[in-house]
């Protein structure tokens, strides 16, 4: 974040990975039993990383699950982070492709026009509480 922040760049927004892998930081609902971080020190990585730069960044999903996105961008909101929206993609609908492979396109347009729509406002509940508008 640092290097990109330079003004040779000529960068106006930054897109970063979320600085944890929330399986390893104990405290949390994604953790998977083998602790790398604890929630405070994952709450420092994430202050850090933020300090790192002045420009807008916003984070990416990086295809985890929507549960597991969810809870990251909440522990970055409990550490203070000013991050200012997300990139997602795979994290709202990557439970779809079984739908689809099993029960075909309707389904998977079900899917999408209930469980996708309800991803995305709950997704959108978390960033009203944290993201902040850089401008």
């Amino acid at each position: 974040m640092e290097e990109f922040s330079k003004p040779q760049y000529k960068v106006d927004v930054l897109k970063v990975e979320i600085p944890v892998n929330m399986k390893f930081v104990s405290g949390t609902k994604s953790f998977k039993g083998q602790e790398a971080y604890s929630k405070e020190k994952a709450k420092e990585l994430y202050r850090a990383t933020a300090a790192a730069t002045t420009l807008p960044f916003i984070y990416l999903s990086a295809g985890v699950s929507e549960d597991e996105f969810r809870e990251s961008l909440e522990l970055a909101t409990e550490s203070g982070v000013s991050y200012n929206g997300v990139l997602c993609g795979r994290a709202t609908w990557k439970d779809a492709i079984p739908v689809y492979a099993k029960s075909g396109t309707k389904a998977l347009e079900d899917w999408l026009s209930d469980r996708g729509v309800q991803n995305i406002k709950e997704l959108n509940k978390v960033l009203e509480a944290g993201a902040k508008a850089w401008k």
